[in-house]
């Protein structure tokens, strides 16, 4: 048990060390058609689009590469209970599902249901775009406005130890979900 709390502290330590981690900068234009934008690399270079589908009964959230090849999607499910949004990968095959707490009384609580069974927390102020994603409590991604002055920009720090689209698409999943007039 100390062991396992002993490698957590650690890894989660290499990742605020910036060890094994991608940074991004997703900056969302406030009036684009469709609501699309790009998060680019800590190089300042477009890793990825989002092409937000505009006049569709769902939201609709396409991600893809620079060269316009899709990487994922991200697409709200209309009449359910908990409001929630599923993560394709570039087949159309679901690969997660990010949901947000029927009731919860003292904060957000989030959660990404991985088809490969695994699963992701998230931890932190959603509203305020500063917050953590955790797998078995080791930090896997960061979202944070800390380090930026520009309206609608944040950072997301994600470990190589996981699929960087899946957690990028969660991201755009949540922020959809927590700002849904925006």
């Amino acid at each position: 048990m100390f062991e396992d709390r002993r490698a957590r502290r650690e890894a989660n330590h290499a990742f605020d060390r910036g060890e094994g981690v991608s940074r991004y900068r997703m900056q969302q234009k406030m009036f684009s058609i469709g609501n699309d934008y790009w998060i680019d690399d800590e190089a300042g270079q477009h890793a990825y689009k989002v092409n937000g589908k505009a006049l569709r009964l769902r939201r609709t959230y396409a991600i893809e590469d620079p060269d316009g090849h899709r990487v994922a999607k991200v697409q709200s499910r209309p009449m359910r209970i908990k409001d929630s949004m599923e993560i394709e990968d570039a087949d159309g095959h679901r690969i997660a599902l990010v949901k947000k707490a029927l009731i919860s009384p003292l904060r957000e609580r989030w959660v990404i249901k991985q088809e490969d069974g695994g699963e992701l927390s998230v931890q932190g102020n959603v509203l305020d775009h500063e917050y953590t994603i955790e797998r078995d409590g080791v930090k896997v991604a960061e979202v944070s406005k800390k380090w930026f002055r520009v309206r609608d920009t944040y950072g997301i720090d994600v470990s190589d130890a996981v699929d960087r689209a899946t957690v990028l698409a969660a991201a755009i999943a949540i922020d959809a979900m927590a700002h849904p007039g925006e």
